[in-house]
């Protein structure tokens, strides 16, 4: 069973894992550790501490105004390793109590992206997706400026300019690679992660790119696209660090995640401390907590398990909007086609961080990037889900992250949704299918009354 386990190390210890200038290993952080393969390829990855914003609040709750500390005295460390699955319920508890400096232990599971089952065609294509999102182009919001995250395969630009048929743009500097994979940014194969780039940039189309190929991990899985949860961890800190070199008043940072968990067997059961699916502490979940502080729009796939069509591999027997997938300071987003009709596989609520999941829909199966050849549509929830990052974007164009926080604009993409399925928000659709017209009434009626001020 792979873990990720977290310490607490000395304070120099701590201050080299967070310091992007300095370098320190698994083994200076842990050293050896009896009874665990430590992954010493794995870069340590230091986890902010999250402190309530007011002196009464309580140091136990997620549900309440939080700022996260990186000081050496507060962060901890995580490194990854694996253990025996043979009595890992008694390894587990052993391993928690064999060293002093060992705070948790958590599920470190596979994570894979999201097809969606064969046969049915495209749904109209591209361009239909674009004219239904075309008012953004009005006010002239286009992503110019704005770091779109793609975390996914990677993205090879060659392809998406042949179809786009000009230039894209992805920003070296600030792509990241997991340990082990070699290839550059923008030149990965033509893969998932690049229909996710391609669909993403229908609404915004002069986004700036940020390859983050956290798929392309080098662990051993039951396909060339699982990846491990551990390396979206080391991605997000890296997100993290990006953002807070941005100024306040420009902060913009949307990053799209066409990925999940598709099985119980991969995590720790919903008890146990380290579990992730249900657990608002885990690691991971508490990064996507961190990096939505600090002002990024996150997004995640909603999964392909609906009721109608669910993908083979789905096997939680209810609520399979699991972990991040479920975060409530992320949108979580399910599918209709073109016509906007909820496609059969696109997973249904509750979810099981936040009952409310998924937040809204955005469209899919339709005809786009071609990446995975002639006729073959840009399909799941995998395609939805950079579809609403590109809306995202092209909002923060003209409206950064400083004036319209996340979680408002969250709120407002909730509430201007074309409201589909039952009245109100219900576990189909959410609060309804994203709806661009809508969402430009109420970001120039925010102007005109003057509740914020544009970049």
């Amino acid at each position: 069973m792979r873990v990720l386990i977290q310490m607490k190390p000395d304070r120099d210890v701590v201050e080299a894992v967070a310091n992007p200038q300095l370098t320190a290993t698994t083994q200076d952080v842990a050293g050896s550790m009896p009874g665990v393969e430590l992954d010493q390829s794995f870069t340590p990855v230091a986890l902010p501490r999250p402190v309530p914003s007011t002196a009464e609040g309580d140091p136990l709750s997620l549900t309440q105004p939080l700022r996260f500390s990186m000081r050496p005295e507060d962060a901890t460390v995580l490194v990854r390793g694996e253990i025996h699955d043979y009595d890992a319920a008694s390894r587990l508890s052993m391993l928690a109590l064999s060293r002093s400096q060992i705070v948790g232990v958590s599920a470190d599971p596979v994570i894979q992206t999201s097809p969606t089952c064969p046969g049915d065609g495209p749904v109209g294509n591209w361009q239909d997706v674009k004219n239904l999102l075309a008012e953004l182009g009005a006010d002239d919001l286009d992503g110019s400026g704005i770091a779109l995250a793609i975390t996914d395969t990677g993205i090879n630009t060659q392809h998406l300019s042949n179809e786009l048929d000009r230039p894209v743009t992805v920003d070296a500097a600030r792509s990241w690679n997991p340990p082990g994979v070699t290839g550059k940014p923008g030149q990965f194969p033509v893969d998932h992660g690049t229909m996710c780039a391609f669909d993403a940039l229908i609404a915004a189309p002069k986004a700036t790119l940020i390859d983050v190929p956290v798929l392309l991990s080098q662990q051993q899985g039951p396909t060339v696209m699982s990846g491990l949860l551990s390396d979206a961890v080391a991605a997000y800190s890296h997100l993290w660090s990006v953002l807070e070199t941005m100024p306040d008043d420009k902060r913009a940072l949307v990053v799209s995640n066409s990925w999940g968990s598709f099985s119980p067997r991969w995590d720790f059961p919903p008890s146990h401390p380290g579990n992730y699916s249900d657990n608002p502490g885990h690691p991971f979940n508490l990064m996507v907590t961190a990096l939505e502080s600090a002002g990024a729009d996150v997004l995640f796939a909603a999964g392909n398990c609906g009721l109608d069509c669910p993908d083979g591999r789905c096997e939680f027997p209810d609520r399979p909007i699991v972990g991040a997938n479920s975060h409530p300071r992320a949108l979580s987003i399910g599918g209709v086609d073109t016509r906007g009709n909820r496609v059969g596989y696109s997973s249904q609520g509750p979810g099981r961080l936040d009952p409310n999941k998924p937040d809204i829909c955005a469209y899919t199966h339709f005809e786009g990037s071609h990446a995975f050849g002639a006729g073959e549509p840009d399909s799941g929830t995998s395609a939805a889900c950079p579809v609403a990052a590109g809306v995202v974007a092209a909002v923060r164009t003209q409206w950064s992250a400083n004036v319209i926080k996340p979680a408002e604009l969250r709120i407002l993409l909730q509430r201007t949704a074309d409201d589909r399925g039952a009245a109100g928000f219900d576990h189909d659709y959410g609060f309804g299918i994203i709806n661009v017209p809508a969402i430009m009434d109420a970001l120039r009626r925010r102007s005109k009354n003057g509740h914020g001020i544009r970049r």
